[in-house]
Formats: structure tokens, C-alpha cells, sequence
């Protein structure tokens, strides 16, 4: 788009594939604050978007926090992942730099309304949607995590901090816990007051990898807030795969 991007990466997290795609790439361990923000404000920043993934349950080892990231920890009232990302765009702010929706650049990869495969989910689903679109608004109220897996009526898991993908292929060794394989549905919705700047939904080819694990046959994401990277591609082995996948109102399903 014709934007050129500085771009501060994670050590031992960041993929260096990214040197390539950008006009540079500073790298600086999990944790710290200042040098990240001095070294966006000394290329001319104003402007910056959160994009990738780091596991919450990093907290519990691999940080090493400066001094500016010391004293916001220690002021947070929970170590919730919107408290301590809140938390961190507001010590951006205080510097001059703006943090924009993580989707600034995105827009075309948004879940638009209704069906995304050819299939669509069976009477059964549906109902596991309704069930599972339900349990997933109340668990991501509260900040624990945005996606639930059902089936025959029952949550099966529920995500917290090791992630999607850990949650699904948990839901899956439950489902096979008396020897049978059984085909799940997945619910993924965005938080109610859902801070498009950071932790947005999202979808992507190895998302279709773990749905192949778990055996899931339905998924249902939030429209309008969630992103399908290589969507194109994902929606193509979707229907090879005959997956139902839909997008949702935040209201969720409107059919009986």
C-alpha cells in the first residue's frame, strides 16, 4: 500500500522471514518498553500496529521487563491480557505514538456475514453453534479467552491461556476418551468490548491443520471482526474438506 514499515520484533519470537518485508526489523527481548518506543520515535513514528501472536502464558517465564514495564505491571489491577495490552498502548500514547485497529491494513480479509463454504452446517451444528456462540460471549466477557468447542450439545473445552489450537486438540482427546472419534464444532467470537487495537480473532492455514486433528466438521466466527489470512486459500481447502464455516452477527444465530 505503498507505507513503509519499521518493525519492532520479539527475540526468539518474531519470524525473521519478516527482514524481507519490511524496511527494518529492531529486535528486542519480550517485556521491555522504553528502547522499543526510543527506537520507533528516533525513525520518525507516530503510528503502529500490533500484528502476531505471543502466549499469554509467557507471563509465567521467558519476560524480561525493563524498568518502565516493572512499574506498569506492578500498577495493573489483574494481569488479564486487555489490562496489560491496554496498558502498554496507553505508555505508547504518553509517547507520541498511536496504536491503531490491528485490521488498519486488513480490511479485505474481514469475515464478512453469513456462509464462507459451500456446506453448511447440519441441524445439529447449528444448534451446537447457538449453544456454543452462547458459552463463548460469556468466557470472553470476563477475559479468559474467545473460543469454545461443542458438541451434541455439550462444551467440550473451553480456550484460556494456552490458545486456540490447544484448547481444540484438548476438546478433541476428551471427545476420544471412550474411544471414539466424533466430529466437533468450534465457536470463536470476539470480546463484548472487544479493543480492535490488540487481540483481535483470526483464523489461518494452520487453523485448518488443527481442525483436521480434531476432526472438526463446523466453525463459526464473529463477521466484521475476525481475520482469515490467506483467505482465498483457506476457503479453498475448506470446501475440499467439506468444513461448514460461518460468519455471525455478535448477536450470533437468529434461526430457532
Amino acid at each position: 500500500m505503498g507505507v513503509p514499515v519499521v518493525a519492532l520484533g520479539i527475540s526468539g519470537v518474531t519470524d525473521p522471514a519478516l527482514e524481507a518485508l519490511c524496511g527494518s526489523v529492531a529486535y528486542f527481548p519480550l517485556g521491555q518498553i522504553s528502547k522499543p518506543i526510543a527506537h520507533l520515535r528516533a525513525a520518525g513514528v507516530s503510528r503502529a500496529v500490533m500484528v502476531g501472536k505471543v502466549q499469554h502464558s509467557s507471563l509465567f517465564g521467558g519476560v524480561r521487563p525493563d524498568l518502565r514495564a516493572i512499574k506498569l505491571l506492578a500498577g495493573l489491577r489483574d494481569k488479564r491480557t486487555d489490562t496489560i495490552l491496554r496498558a502498554v498502548a496507553d505508555e505508547f500514547a504518553r509517547d507520541g505514538i498511536e496504536l491503531l485497529s490491528s485490521a488498519t491494513f486488513l480490511a479485505h480479509l474481514l469475515v464478512p456475514l453469513g456462509a464462507l463454504t459451500r456446506r453448511r452446517p447440519a441441524a445439529t451444528e447449528r444448534a451446537d453453534i447457538r449453544l456454543g456462540w452462547s458459552a463463548a460471549k460469556a468466557v470472553a466477557g470476563f477475559d479468559i479467552g474467545q473460543t469454545v468447542v461443542v458438541r451434541d450439545g455439550a462444551v467440550i473445552a473451553v480456550e484460556a491461556m494456552e490458545g486456540t489450537d490447544a484448547a481444540i486438540l484438548r476438546a478433541r482427546d476428551l471427545a476420544r476418551a471412550h474411544g471414539r472419534a466424533t466430529p466437533l464444532t468450534v465457536v470463536k467470537v470476539a470480546k463484548p468490548r472487544q479493543d480492535p487495537r490488540f487481540d483481535i480473532p483470526v483464523l489461518g492455514l494452520d487453523s485448518l491443520e488443527t481442525f483436521a486433528q480434531a476432526k472438526v466438521s463446523a466453525v463459526a466466527v464473529e463477521a466484521g471482526t475476525t481475520i482469515i489470512f490467506d483467505k482465498d486459500s483457506f476457503l479453498r481447502l475448506a470446501d475440499e474438506r467439506k468444513l461448514a464455516i460461518v460468519g455471525l452477527p455478535a448477536e450470533g444465530p437468529e434461526d430457532p
